[in-house]
């Protein structure tokens, strides 16, 4: 226990504290919200595919007292009746191919049935963001072709600009409460070269993102934080321990390491090898001359020497 005393430290429990809070956020909102994400993706992705093979139906066979089903989405449908003259609104802040612009909304009464808003498509600001003038919705009896749309939510109170009245979404309840009509939930966006058309909307691209990647990375994250967290206090238990040791060793006396062995020379090892010099050549060969006198006078007497 004691080891894991220095656990119970402010900063120690502080750091606990963020990593356990971020890793319960990776599991419980951010990896979620992107899996969610890909999730709903996948599914539009799916409703797309379909009806661009399917062919148009009645917009009587999906529309319901509710207004259309979610499986319902971007299904091709026929819808015969009149536009509603005079009632136009403009969607603020949406984007065609990556320029600001505008989407026409005016509503659309269904023969024998209720006003649907149908989205005419886009026109551009001009002057940088002043809306333009567009075509009005003809009037009479028209046939259009289109496709199923959910609403929107709503996020602000619509404005009147440029003597339009503009709104931030596509909300059916909100825009019809705006300019007098009771509109069922959901609206229709046009197909090409329909009745009223402005600039055609395209569908949007199947691709499902980088939406389960980027949840698989959350998950990943909050695994990693406690056991980077688990790695770090692991380290620390063992340079206190190494720490602890060297202070033992210290207070005994004991040498942390052996010393060294002196360097010494071999008995195997040769000495150095040095040339005479001249000088000592020439005493050599001098001392090498001289007669040596023998220290025995009876030898010398012998040879009939120092007489």
């Amino acid at each position: 226990m004691r080891k894991l005393a220095f656990l119970l430290r402010p900063k120690w429990l502080v750091l606990a504290a963020v990593v356990l809070a971020f890793a319960f956020l990776c599991f419980s909102v951010l990896a979620p919200w992107q899996l969610g994400k890909n999730t709903s993706t996948s599914a539009r992705n799916d409703l797309i595919t379909r009806s661009v093979d399917a062919d148009p139906v009645p917009i009587s066979d999906v529309l319901t007292a509710n207004g259309f089903p979610a499986e319902d989405e971007w299904r091709r449908v026929i819808a015969s009746g009149a536009y509603v003259t005079d009632s136009d609104v403009l969607v603020r802040l949406r984007s065609i191919r990556d320029q600001p612009a505008y989407e026409v909304i005016t509503p659309f009464v269904i023969d024998g049935g209720p006003t649907v808003l149908v989205n005419r498509g886009y026109v551009l600001p001009v002057e940088g963001t002043r809306a333009p003038e567009f075509e009005a919705a003809p009037a009479g009896e028209v046939t259009l072709n289109a496709r199923v749309r959910q609403a929107e939510g709503t996020s602000r109170e619509p404005v009147e600009d440029d003597g339009r009245l503009q709104v931030y979404n596509i909300n059916p309840e909100q825009i019809g409460a705006a300019v007098g009509v009771d509109a069922i939930d959901g609206y229709l966006q046009l197909d090409d070269a329909q009745p009223g058309g402005l600039g055609l909307i395209e569908l949007p691209q199947t691709d499902a993102g980088p939406y389960l990647s980027y949840g698989l990375q959350w998950l990943a994250f909050g695994i990693m934080a406690p056991l980077g967290l688990a790695y770090f206090a692991r380290a620390e238990i063992r340079e206190r321990r190494n720490s602890r040791a060297e202070l033992a060793n210290a207070m005994s006396g004991e040498p942390d390491t052996e010393p060294e062995p002196e360097d010494k020379a071999g008995p195997d090892e040769e000495e150095e090898f040095t040339l005479p010099t001249r000088r000592e050549k020439r005493a050599k060969a001098r001392a090498a001359s001289r007669p040596t006198t023998p220290s025995d006078p009876r030898l010398a007497d012998r040879y009939g020497k120092n007489r």
